[in-house]
């Protein structure tokens, strides 16, 4: 987990609620970072915070909002490629998934 600080929590989407959004100032743990496409965006997954499908379309935080010491920021650096990295085909992903019989 890196460590960041919440350096923006203005314009919430009404979709996320309160008790799930960031505070300015507070320390988060980021687990995981994917990058979007339609918003051409890092985001990233928080420990302290589960964006869940009542969040929807927000499934993850900009990492734009976060600020991190230079390590850190190294650490994220090397968790992105990693993240990156575990991309894998359907194929694999169905040769590693056991799938229930219909009931």
């Amino acid at each position: 987990m890196i460590e960041a600080i919440c350096e923006n929590d203005s314009n919430r989407p009404k979709e996320i609620p309160l008790d799930k959004w960031i505070v300015k100032g507070k320390t988060y743990h980021i687990t995981y970072t994917v990058w979007s496409i339609t918003s051409k965006k890092l985001g990233v997954h928080l420990d302290e915070i589960f964006l869940d499908e009542s969040c929807s379309p927000y499934g993850y935080f900009a990492a734009s909002r976060f600020s991190f010491t230079h390590e850190n920021l190294l650490l994220l650096m090397q968790l992105i490629q990693d993240c990156d990295d575990t991309a894998f085909s359907m194929e694999e992903l169905l040769e590693q998934t056991i799938l229930e019989p219909n009931k």
